[in-house]
């Protein structure tokens, strides 16, 4: 068996372990697909005798290829919120190749892709490959170019904005993040009937003191209520963001980025329903806020 016949053998024994690295970096299958198959081409190109542990020579290119490819995506971003995978996930339905759909359904939830897309590239290679794949930080640091110290804090910070997205089925984060865009697009747009059509009609929203029109918390009963006091609103409507918050999603009104006010939210029968809105500027300070949307 000649070197380059057992390196192709070698790929096709690999190939699963890397197309799931691929696709927990990318977030997408047709990606991953094309970063295993720049790995390949790759390896089509040194010799065998180069290669003493093929398995992790695979996975190091597989990953400076996604690194690569998550840095000319952000690059390429010119508004990263609007094209956020938030979306593109809720939009896209799972595919009909019964592999691709068990890679889609493995252990990553569509909440912790929306976290991992809000990442810096080097912080969910990080992430990913010490989390997910168990590489130790002296390996990552030679992949994303920097210091192992420094790679072991980029894979905390990403560990604990994952963890926001661990207690969520994926059933569970699209409800909440329908909803949330629903209510969110229909206050941008003053519409009213299209606000009561997400409100239980029986809903409860309590104010804080600061957003209150009286200077103290109050409570708003009843979708009609609550529908025709959101839209007075509106003209924050631009500032506001799809967040997730203690693990749940929210809409989080944050001018020049600082959250002034977290507008959180219970489902019932399909309708938000129990909402508070955090105003109070040290609540607001214990709270990690994570823009997933807009």
């Amino acid at each position: 068996m000649s070197g380059q016949t057992s390196l192709a053998d070698g790929f096709e024994a690999n190939r699963s372990h890397l197309r799931a690295v691929a696709y927990r970096m990318l977030g997408s299958t047709s990606e991953a697909d094309d970063a295993v198959q720049e790995a390949w081409f790759r390896l089509s190109r040194v010799d065998a005798a180069e290669i003493q542990n093929l398995g992790g020579w695979l996975t190091t290119v597989v990953s400076r290829v996604c690194l690569d490819m998550l840095r000319s995506r952000t690059s390429r971003r010119e508004e990263s919120l609007d094209d956020h995978a938030s979306d593109r996930i809720a939009a896209e339905p799972l595919g009909t190749d019964p592999e691709q759909e068990a890679l889609m359904a493995d252990s990553v939830g569509l909440a912790l892709l929306v976290v991992l897309d809000s990442l810096e590239p080097a912080e969910r290679v990080a992430f990913v490959l010490h989390d997910m794949f168990a590489l130790p930080f002296d390996e990552i640091a030679q992949i994303v170019g920097r210091s192992s110290a420094a790679t072991r804090q980029m894979a905390s910070r990403a560990r604990r904005r994952a963890r926001q997205a661990a207690r969520m089925s994926n059933d569970e984060f699209t409800l909440q993040h329908d909803i949330a865009s629903a209510f969110l697009r229909a206050v941008r747009a003053g519409d009213v009937e299209a606000l009561i059509s997400v409100l239980d009609p029986d809903v409860v929203l309590r104010v804080g003191g600061r957003l209150s029109i009286t200077g103290k918390p109050s409570v708003v009963q009843g979708a009609a209520n609550v529908a025709s006091g959101a839209v007075r609103f509106s003209r924050h409507s631009a500032e506001t963001y799809l967040t997730l918050v203690n693990g749940a999603v929210a809409l989080t009104w944050m001018p020049q980025g600082e959250p002034r006010s977290i507008f959180t939210f219970q489902v019932a029968d399909g309708r938000m329903n129990n909402i508070d809105i955090i105003d109070d500027p040290d609540d607001l300070r214990k709270l990690e806020v994570l823009v997933i949307g807009r």
